[in-house]
């Protein structure tokens, strides 16, 4: 018997891919509402707003986000609830 400790998953685990704010770094200051095919980015599959912690996006902007979609949602640009939706 040797003395190898063997781990099923691999000890490098820190392959991280680094988050950051998509809207800091191109300089948006504005979220337009009207442009859904841009908030279409930012909703999964079931049309469920992404969170900050997936999207890397700041509080500051990820409130923005929010109202936007729900401003799109609003007045019928994005659907509320999408089955398959990308």
């Amino acid at each position: 018997m040797s003395n190898d400790i063997r781990y099923l998953t691999p000890i490098n685990i820190d392959i991280k891919k680094d988050k950051y704010c998509r809207f800091k770094k191109s300089g948006i200051k504005f979220i337009d509402y009207k442009d859904a095919n841009y908030l279409l980015k930012l909703v999964n599959e079931q049309g469920k707003i992404l969170p900050r912690r997936i999207t890397g996006t700041s509080a500051k902007f990820q409130g923005r986000v929010n109202k936007a979609i729900k401003r799109a949602r609003h007045i019928a640009l994005m659907p509320y609830v999408g089955d398959m939706l990308k």
